[in-house]
């Protein structure tokens, strides 16, 4: 596939196999969803074929397109035989009299809703929905009355239930919480079909996936494994070609050396030889690897009191719903506390209701923000560093990006801001870019930039990770870890809760476990209370 002169891959010839799980790996632009495009009969390759199966089962992107319907309809769309069936029966049941042709083609379509699993269909259906959290409340509603997040899971569940052979998911993880992640990954680790998917967390296609396709060389490669075999799998074999490319240098060097001295003399028949030698130790190709990764480093210009955060009888509300009552807590400097809880939780309430009167933070939005009750008293020395889950809060349009960022630090140097943007993949004629025109993933990475530009005591990041590729996530997983001031920070990443956090605050039924321990045993607790 080529766009003008770019090419995103060329001369791919695989195969996925029955049974398998596949990762499609590679950066943000490095032609994945281009890639699964293809695979669907979605666009056309700019050359080549592909062989695919009757029955696919397809993650749809268009939020809309069923907006008509019922979102159990919704679901069971995913198997299309079945709905078409289900469709046809319903008109004949309509009808006052049935000819003995009608009864004939109404038996054949009971066969056909029988062999599909047509009769417990609804029910199936729901529990798909309920296990990507979707309450039984909104199963007869219409797909229009659902919101963004809800719907997509929606269409998710239509894609699992299509009963394919193969699978096809973009990005299934995108708007799920922890749980339905996990319910997620035992789901599809017991799909016996064929699975290609795309995903940024990694911990998901560690757990998911037996095999790793990686988009990149203009090439499509296959490893046996998950994202971080590899990971390790592609560095070995690069390693072992460079070091290979070094001997083969060497030696090249000294017969050259060889041949420009006694080409001339008598012992010519050894330099020609030594020329047919040069040339069988031609060096192997490296074709330029498009993956690139940033350098995210957070500093604190001074660290806070102990004490950055005291927390007393907060309560917050909307309407008659209780998100957050009555909730206590001190926290120490240095804590790197992970908000966990299902969407709608009161995780970002809780952010913002903690950000009303933080200092050194003056974002209109949550200084407007009320709460019900307690108080929330920031400690001495505190300086908040925050990231909105909405970028289009903390970004104003209307400038260049280099502007924008010189806004927070006035006397930052054109020199500096530049190579901030650099360390974030920005280069050259990217500083003027316009804000406005930002896509998901360079509005998140100028939000860091802001940040580290900023060197904040205490950061509070609501879905960091959104809109982030792989690399970008190693990136700030690695950033925060090594931080040392404190953290609160809400995402739906394993293995940055697990890798992050030294304590969990989990939003479960409008109350909020305060759980001082890592994650794992935070799960160990639950699953043992559970048992």
């Amino acid at each position: 596939m080529r766009f003008g002169a770019r090419i995103l891959f060329e001369d791919v010839t695989t195969t996925f196999q029955q049974g398998r799980r596949y990762a499609i790996t590679g950066p943000n632009g490095s032609g994945k969803s281009t890639f699964m495009k293809i695979l669907t009969g979605e666009i056309e390759p700019s050359k080549g074929s592909v062989t695919r199966p009757k029955k696919i089962g397809i993650l749809r992107q268009d939020q809309f397109a069923f907006d008509a319907y019922r979102v159990l309809d919704t679901v069971i769309m995913g198997n299309a035989p079945l709905w078409d069936a289900l469709q046809e029966r319903e008109v004949f049941y309509a009808k006052a009299e049935l000819t003995d042709e009608d009864g004939m083609r109404l038996g054949e379509l009971e066969g056909i809703v029988g062999d599909n699993g047509g009769y417990t269909a609804e029910a199936d259906a729901a529990t798909l929905l309920q296990g990507l959290d979707i309450p039984e409340e909104l199963h007869e509603r219409k797909m229009s009355e659902l919101q963004s997040g809800q719907k997509v899971r929606v269409l998710l569940a239509q894609a699992l239930f299509s009963n394919a052979s193969v699978l096809l998911l973009d990005e299934p993880t995108n708007n799920l919480d922890l749980e339905s992640v996990h319910w997620l990954q035992r789901y599809l680790t017991a799909y016996t079909g064929c699975l290609l998917v795309i995903s940024h967390d990694r911990h998901f296609l560690n757990e998911v996936c037996t095999h790793t396709a990686d988009i990149d060389y203009q090439s499509i490669i296959t490893y046996t494994g998950g994202y971080d075999e590899m990971v390790l799998a592609k560095t070995q074999i690069r390693e072992r070609v460079e070091a290979g490319n070094a001997i083969r240098e060497k030696k090249i060097a000294q017969l050259k050396e060889f041949i420009q001295r006694f080409s001339a003399g008598t012992r010519s028949a050894q330099t020609t030889s030594r020329k047919k030698e040069v040339e069988r130790l031609q060096i192997s190709a490296l074709a330029r690897s498009n993956i690139e990764r940033p350098f995210i480093k957070f500093a604190n210009e001074r660290p806070s009191g102990r004490h950055p955060l005291e927390i007393k009888g907060l309560s917050k509300s909307y309407g008659d719903l209780h998100v957050i009552r009555n909730f206590n807590a001190s926290i120490a400097r240095g804590e790197k506390i992970a908000l966990l809880g299902r969407n709608g939780a009161g995780k970002t309430t809780m952010l913002r209701s903690l950000l009303r009167n933080a200092t050194g933070y003056v974002d209109a939005p949550e200084r407007e923000f009320p709460v019900d009750g307690g108080t929330v008293t920031w400690g001495h020395e505190v300086t908040v560093g925050y990231f909105s889950q909405d970028h289009k809060e903390s970004i104003r349009p209307g400038s260049t990006i280099i502007e924008w960022l010189h806004a927070f630090e006035p006397s930052a140097s054109q020199q500096e801001l530049r190579g901030l943007l650099g360390q974030m993949l920005f280069s050259g004629d990217d500083a003027t870019k316009r804000t406005e025109v930002l896509s998901g993933g360079e509005a998140a990475r100028i939000i860091f930039c802001r940040l580290m530009l900023q060197k904040p005591n205490f950061l509070m990041l609501d879905e960091p990770t959104n809109h982030l590729d792989l690399e970008s996530i190693n990136a700030l997983n690695i950033a925060l870890q090594k931080y040392d001031g404190t953290v609160l920070l809400v995402t739906h990443d394993h293995d940055l809760v697990e890798e992050v956090a030294t304590r969990i605050w989990n939003f479960d039924n409008h109350m909020v476990e305060d759980f001082k321990g890592p994650y794992t045993e935070f799960l160990t607790q639950k699953e043992a209370a559970t048992a």
